[in-house]
């Protein structure tokens, strides 16, 4: 699931083979490096989702529409999609700690940009930059956690790296809205600390991965390069189209908790305060994360099958919170929805894996993630056309209701499939 999101769920396929060489001395043991290579993936995504609580500055400095604060957002996930794509996989072949560095690099001059290039063009840019930014790094990194603890308890599950990674990940974005929230609400310059604190963190981050051992073996032969291909399984594909649909509308959610709800919470629930802000996204992302890790012994379809009740019942809450504006129950509907979410990508996920044939498992997993993002984006920016003639509050109805209808289509044929 990134929030600004990734997909926060574990995918078990085979890493790479490990290195053979010894490792360099200047290396930090894999066990300590395991958890270093947490903090890095954590402060990379909470980078991602720091803008969240300052779209209400941006709006009175700049007299921003909600539709270009969708815009804004938008950038984001074009950013990632492009950067999964044309880069996501070659970590395989040129190293986890290089493409690492790449990703932080990316992040620390979309700092930069939020910095030095304050107006909406430099913003705009500022978030693309960032999402090719997260877009080499979760698969990179949650891949490298993976083989890092495999190095460090040689014979064990998988089941501690994936659930690390998946906190590193949710957790990220989750924090990152809390801690631009906080410093929105107590500093002097809310649109300068966050990126000046931010920017030592990812220096920092890139100085850690460089004492982190490389888990690829670098003196195999490269493959010539392609991007990342999208293929979808020729059995079941009822059912992988299904999810995929799903996965859509469950990121769908995420991206209104990450654009336009902050606006909503100032404007309707008359709550302006950023920290506020801040910790509602805090808590719709961490229940989507404490939910993955709740459900992670349930099968696939009981997975889908219940975040999509979940969700549902969010969104509903939701929407009498939009129509009966109340803080706590806009909460409550946010924390279901964000829960729901959380439990049906990772079931979409395993349903995929269980679909594709072993050898197209990268490529089946490509079309789910291109699936996902596309609900990044599409609805958010439907939200921000909708509020150009219409309240937006008008806008989070219709598109409450349009989420409950495909919602509803999408479990009457997962139905007809488990028939």
């Amino acid at each position: 699931m990134s929030t600004e999101v990734q997909a926060s769920s574990e995918v078990q396929v085979e890493p790479p083979s490990l290195p053979t060489a010894p490792e360099p001395t200047r290396s930090l043991p894999v066990g300590v490096s395991f958890w270093v290579l947490a903090l890095v993936f954590a402060t990379a995504m909470a980078f991602s989702t720091i803008p969240t609580p300052l779209y209400a500055f941006y709006r009175q400095r700049d007299g921003f529409s909600t539709f270009m604060i969708t815009v804004i957002f938008a950038a984001y996930s074009i950013g990632v999609i492009g950067s999964l794509f044309l880069a996501g996989h070659v970590s395989d072949w040129f190293g986890r700690r290089r493409l690492l560095l790449s990703a932080l690099a990316f992040e620390s001059v979309a700092a930069v940009l939020f910095l030095v290039w304050t107006s909406l063009p430099g913003l705009i840019l500022a978030r693309v930059v960032t999402g090719v930014g997260v877009g080499l790094i979760t698969a990179t990194a949650t891949a490298h956690m993976g083989e890092l603890h495999a190095l460090a308890r040689p014979g064990q599950g998988r089941t501690r790296a994936e659930r690390a990674a998946v906190a590193a990940n949710m957790g990220g974005l989750a924090l990152g809205p809390l801690i631009g929230g906080l410093l929105a609400e107590y500093v002097d310059r809310p649109l300068v600390v966050p990126y000046l604190l931010f920017l030592g963190l990812l220096l920092a981050a890139g100085i850690a991965v460089v004492v982190v051992p490389e888990t690829v073996d670098l003196t195999r032969d490269r493959p010539r390069y392609r991007p990342q291909r999208v293929s979808v399984p020729s059995q079941g594909r009822p059912l992988y189209y299904t999810v995929a649909i799903a996965s859509f509308t469950a990121f769908s959610i995420l991206g209104l908790f990450t654009s336009v709800a902050p606006g909503f919470i100032a404007g309707t629930l008359h709550h302006s305060s950023p920290l506020l802000a801040g910790a509602i996204t805090f808590l719709v992302f961490g229940s989507g994360a404490t939910a993955q890790i709740a459900a992670s012994a349930w099968p696939a379809a009981r997975q889908v099958t219940a975040g999509l009740a979940l969700t549902a019942t969010g969104v509903l809450i939701v929407t009498a919170a939009v129509w009966w504006p109340n803080l706590g129950l806009f909460l409550a509907g946010g924390m279901l929805a964000g829960s729901g979410v959380g439990v049906l990508f990772k079931g979409a996920l395993g349903t995929v894996v269980g679909l594709a044939r072993p050898e197209a498992r990268g490529e089946a997993l490509a079309g789910l993630f291109l699936a996902a993002y596309a609900g990044l984006v599409v609805p958010v920016l439907g939200i921000g056309v909708a509020t150009l003639n219409s309240s937006l509050r008008s806008a989070l109805l219709g598109f409450a209701a349009g989420v409950l209808v495909v919602i509803g289509l999408v479990a009457a044929r997962l139905r007809m499939n488990s028939r």
